[in-house]
């Protein structure tokens, strides 16, 4: 079993920044795609972004692409999410899954993960 927590989560202002981490314990995380995603209030469940494996390889959604950085620290079981430029569109619950079935190098469809977190809020004041 595979539990996924993610810390974080905060106000912050417009154009400024947070850092998001999520540690995942149980089995091998180094093994597992790791990925982020968002629900707004009356919104539908959206990807943000994806790391391979092995941390080399990142996806990332049009609407944060060059704004967000993810990131994966195998020795740490840990997954991060730098969040800089923030704007009152990326208010949402910032939920952290797993991909533990190892058929492929990044996932972006929330499907594909089988572990989530609770999910931390993200405010940004405009």
């Amino acid at each position: 079993q595979v539990q996924v927590v993610e810390s974080g989560g905060g106000l912050a202002q417009a154009g400024g920044s947070l850092r998001l981490s999520c540690v995942a314990s149980g089995g091998t995380f180094s093994r597992y795609i790791m990925g982020w995603f968002r629900q707004a209030t009356g919104k539908e469940r959206e990807f943000v972004a994806t790391v391979s494996a092995n941390g080399a390889v990142t996806y990332y959604a049009d609407s944060v692409k060059g704004r967000f950085t993810i990131s994966k620290d195998n020795g740490k079981n840990t997954v991060y999410l730098q969040m800089n430029s923030l704007n009152s569109e990326d208010t949402a619950v910032y939920y952290c899954a797993a991909d533990t079935a190892y058929y492929q190098v990044i996932a972006t469809s929330a499907n594909q993960y089988d572990y989530w977190g609770q999910g931390t809020q993200v405010t940004v004041s405009s």
